[in-house]
């Protein structure tokens, strides 16, 4: 398929709402679809909305590999702690609770960032695939932030407009630098 252009922050797209996809079965939904999975690969993400791709459209994609999974990560039927490659149309997220844990998030649209940001533990997703199907799951640890990071996307938001402390958002090589234990989670 093709590779394509990443938006990056400051790109009006990135700030409006997504549009939901009325037919998740639709021919160039596949193929924007297969061009996102492309382009993630090019990226070495772990996973991309459309609006990223200069698509205004309810869809994301992503996958979290083992190396990067947390315990409990994996739903069921999948190797430990891996999330096969997803996609979701029209996605919805329901937190589980209120607890919110602080992590380290980087961003294909904020190149060479990072930043702490607060996400919900545990959360519950849901949203049609490919096949026009319905996938439902649970999630926890970078499961779950991964999820809710793509799915801000879709409201027009990015990762620093939830950073509650700009003192833990900069440069990503500094920072992976600076904090042993950030440059130990980054090589994982």
């Amino acid at each position: 398929m093709a590779i394509l252009k990443i938006a990056r922050m400051g790109d009006p797209i990135l700030r409006r709402p997504a549009e939901a996809v009325s037919d998740p079965t639709a021919p160039e939904i596949a193929r924007l679809v297969a061009d996102m999975v492309d382009t993630l690969a090019d990226a070495e993400g772990a996973g991309l909305a459309a609006p990223q791709v200069h698509v205004g459209k309810r869809v994301v994609i992503f996958h979290i590999p083992k190396r990067r999974a947390d315990d409990g990560d994996a739903p069921d039927g999948s190797p430990a702690g891996a999330v096969p490659l997803t996609v979701l149309i029209n996605p919805e997220i329901e937190p589980l609770g209120d607890e919110k844990t602080s992590g380290w998030e980087a961003c294909l649209s904020v190149p060479d960032l990072m930043g702490m940001v607060p996400r919900y533990r545990s959360i519950r997703y849901r949203g049609r695939t490919l096949d026009g199907g319905v996938i439902e799951r649970t999630a926890t640890g970078f499961h779950a932030r991964v999820v809710q990071h793509e799915c801000d996307h879709l409201d027009g938001v990015l990762y620093p407009q939830l950073i509650t402390d700009l003192a833990l958002f900069g440069f990503a090589r500094e920072i992976t630098r600076s904090l042993p234990a950030v440059a130990a989670a980054a090589a994982r």
